[in-house]
């Protein structure tokens, strides 16, 4: 059967090319990249990279039954997404993204549309305002409490990945829940965001926008991921059921109530006027997915990196004493001075640059006919940015592929990474995400040392075939605490 629906999926794209070949034959096209299974690859990001050897950073290839355009440089992600954004701004409607979204259009996934722009803008307000008085003091008080658990297993392997999503997932929860939530709802959104992600992700379910007539068939991987999307809903949806009920108006605790007060008033333009609750709840959806692993996975790779580079790890610290002071009882820096840290601003940066979480961003979809550096590039062709393979762009970039914090020591001076994307589809969570890469890893890196499991290394390579999200090799590490004979970065006990 998968034989001949391969065969059939050739005989198809070689029919859509030549139909597509007619239709744009006056037009300048990128160059098409030979071959049917380029998104087979382990390691997509950097294939696609290599193929700038032979076509340049904009080409063509195949995806399934249509064409797709990916982008490998940071000129032409910026030339489409910021200078051009309106004509970029779409999203393809994949068969698997319908499966996880239900009455109302997942923001992420969603395409662009007035009430997509007043949806976005609503969840936007939800974390900037909505949260303005509340957003450090909880990720402060987390990210203590957090270290304060991990000194109380001091020496012991810690599985890190684990430990930072736990903490991400509960700064979430407060944020969009109000007040600290109990541990059994933190660890229920918890599995089931991980387990919704791996079974996204899974090739039963990717295998349908390659082969989409196999959605007819009996598919255990996307009855899995229908009982997974339901587990959600039924989370999110008790909680606002119970945030109705509480609700006063002019008032809010956090971004659910936030929201739920501007869906009953909405503003006079058209678009907020359409949005529902059931906007609210796939706002709430959007942060989970989006703010628990992606932070949780930048937070380990940040790890990985110090046990590869302990010297980068002891001046980190050094500038944190030299600042703060070392230990738990370390006064928190205010995140509006953390100019106080160049160090540790740059190595969030060259972690980002280096591994960005999602490398290949989500696909977008042009709007109406436009042009990349010169090539024409049709009405609702998918776009593909590769992320990591425009940071590891050696004509930008110096020694692209070393871990070298000490390149963003200048500001202004150097590129910027697009980890979190640009324009108008830029990562509505941005501004969290930072705020806790910079607060968890102060603290971490005041209150202990992060050594290597009996000399053992991780592994800074992804793991293969990681789907979406560029998923980590899994890996413990000690927390050794600092003190007066503790042993320093990179020594053994």
């Amino acid at each position: 059967m998968l034989l001949l629906g391969l065969l059939l999926l050739v005989l198809l794209a070689s029919a859509r090319l030549l139909r597509a070949q007619w239709m744009h034959r006056s037009l300048h096209l990128p160059p098409l990249a030979p071959g049917f299974l380029h998104l087979l690859h382990p390691n997509l990001p950097s294939h696609l990279l290599s193929l700038t050897r032979e076509l340049g950073p904009i080409y063509r290839l195949h995806y399934g039954l249509q064409e797709v355009v990916v982008l490998n440089s940071k000129q032409a992600i910026e030339e489409a997404m910021l200078r051009k954004w309106a004509d970029f701004a779409g999203r393809p409607q994949l068969l698997s993204y319908k499966l996880v979204c239900q009455q109302y259009p997942d923001l992420s996934l969603g395409d662009y549309s007035l009430l997509w722009k007043a949806h976005k803008k609503l969840s936007r307000s939800a974390l900037l305002l909505g949260t303005r008085n509340i957003m450090e003091p909880v990720v402060q008080q987390l990210a203590q409490e957090f270290c304060e658990r991990l000194g109380a297993q001091a020496g012991a392997p810690v599985d890190i990945y684990h430990e930072f999503s736990l903490l991400t997932c509960s700064i979430i929860c407060c944020l969009s829940f109000g007040s600290k939530q109990e541990d059994n709802l933190i660890r229920s959104i918890y599995s089931c965001v991980q387990d919704l992600m791996t079974a996204w992700d899974h090739w039963s379910v990717q295998i349908l926008e390659l082969l989409p007539f196999l959605r007819f068939l009996p598919n255990p991987g996307v009855w899995r991921l229908k009982q997974l999307v339901a587990a959600r809903d039924h989370i999110v949806g008790q909680q606002l059921r119970q945030h109705k009920e509480q609700l006063m108006a002019g008032q809010w605790r956090d971004m659910m109530d936030y929201m739920l007060q501007e869906v009953r008033q909405p503003r006079k333009d058209w678009g907020s006027r359409q949005l529902k609750e059931g906007h609210v709840h796939m706002a709430v959806v959007d942060f989970f997915i989006g703010g628990t692993t992606t932070t949780a996975t930048t937070l380990s790779w940040a790890v990985a990196f110090l046990l590869h580079h302990p010297e980068i790890q002891q001046r980190l610290q050094e500038e944190l004493d030299l600042e703060l002071g070392p230990g738990l009882l370390a006064s928190p820096l205010p995140y509006k001075e953390r100019s106080r840290l160049p160090l540790l601003n740059a190595t969030i940066t060259e972690v980002l640059r280096l591994r960005p979480v999602v490398p290949l961003a989500l696909p977008h979809r042009t709007t109406r006919p436009s042009s990349i550096s010169g090539y024409d590039i049709p009405k609702d062709t998918v776009i593909i940015p590769n992320i990591q393979g425009a940071h590891l762009d050696p004509s930008v970039w110096e020694r692209p592929h070393e871990f070298r914090p000490d390149r963003f020591l200048q500001p202004g001076k150097g590129p910027r990474e697009l980890a979190f994307g640009c324009g108008a589809r830029v990562c509505l969570g941005e501004p969290l995400a930072r705020l806790e890469l910079f607060v968890v890893l102060s603290r971490l890196l005041q209150a202990f040392t992060l050594l290597p499991l009996e000399g053992a290394l991780p592994s800074l390579e992804p793991q293969p075939y990681s789907g979406v999200n560029l998923q980590m090799q899994p890996f413990r590490v000690r927390l050794q605490p600092r003190g007066p004979g503790a042993p320093r970065p990179g020594q053994c006990q």
